[in-house]
């Protein structure tokens, strides 16, 4: 039975770059480079964890299509469990156009496509419940899954004995609380970007944001803010924890690769400083390559980064 299991939004990242300005209507731009990776949180994740060396599943809803087929054959390639995805006919893969700047910083158009598919039904419950953790990948991107149905199987995860993991997309509908509150009840660990934490809670500061959280039964809140690092909080401890500077290439999938780490460090039973060190660790080396999270090659080349810029904390 798999360690993790990454349940979530699925998706076939097509990304041109750099793009720092649009073309004129009806008019061609040329760029350097466009290709094809694979993208969304349940797969951004899982393939970093399985990389790190832990034995992961992924759960969610692909299309009858040529994309379907490529992230099935990607997740495949990382030894990575794809039994639990689900194949429908009702719509395409889940997809996504990245647009990346020269900076790194990225714009998107999506569509979300078989994500919207997926239903309680249509999942594998014994294998939802078989895992060390639950990684709820992808929150408010699922339309027809989100709120009640995903809450639902949160639930019989967390009688089971799971630790359960939740992070979010931003909500283009704007329900924000509304959509995720029953989710929230069956969440131990989240791991938003402060933006979405903000939106979410109607709070601004981030001790006030997490206290909104906390309040709502959740043990362990990681606010992630890009450059800035990360912000803990539990019922015991808070802490902030800088980024580590780095050439950017690509920002695209630096917050799951965080989440990976995240997850990896919880389920080492590391301290939380530790864990969120080399989460953020994970969370810049993913922005030195193109794609989601190209840039993580080992569980030894995290482990050198941080040794060459902590030697006396990392061992």
């Amino acid at each position: 039975m798999p360690q993790v299991v990454c349940l979530g939004i699925i998706v076939a990242d097509i990304w041109a770059r750099p793009i720092d300005k649009m073309p004129d209507k009806g008019r061609l731009k040329l760029t350097e480079e466009i290709g094809i990776g694979l993208g969304g949180h349940a797969t951004n994740t899982g393939r970093c964890l399985a990389i790190l060396g832990m034995d992961v599943a992924v759960m969610g809803c692909v299309g009858q299509d040529g994309l379907g087929d490529f992230a099935l054959e990607e997740l495949d390639s990382h030894g990575i469990d794809t039994s639990g995805i689900y194949r429908t006919d009702a719509t395409g893969t889940s997809a996504t156009l990245v647009f990346i700047e020269s900076s790194g910083e990225r714009s998107f158009i999506h569509a979300v496509g078989a994500d919207g598919e997926i239903r309680p039904e249509y999942l594998d419950i014994d294998l939802v419940k078989s895992p060390e953790l639950l990684y709820m990948a992808g929150a408010l991107a699922m339309p027809g899954f989100d709120g009640e149905p995903q809450a639902e199987v949160m639930a019989e995860a967390k009688q089971a004995g799971v630790t359960t993991v939740l992070d979010v997309v931003w909500d283009a509908t704007g329900k924000w609380l509304e959509t995720l509150s029953p989710t929230l009840a069956y969440t131990d660990i989240f791991v938003p970007s402060l933006v979405e934490a903000r939106e979410i809670s109607g709070y601004h500061a981030p001790e006030d944001v997490c206290q909104f959280f906390l309040d709502q039964g959740i043990k362990i809140v990681a606010l992630t803010n890009a450059e800035q690092g990360a912000y803990l909080r539990t019922a015991d401890v808070e802490m902030n924890v800088p980024a580590y500077e780095i050439e950017v290439v690509d920002t695209t999938g630096a917050g799951d690769a965080f989440t990976a780490g995240f997850i990896y460090g919880y389920l080492q039973s590391w301290d939380l400083e530790r864990t969120t060190r080399f989460a953020n660790a994970m969370g810049a080396l993913a922005t030195t390559a193109v794609g989601t999270t190209t840039g993580i090659k080992s569980y030894q080349q995290v482990h050198d980064f941080l040794s060459q810029r902590e030697p006396d904390y990392w061992e």
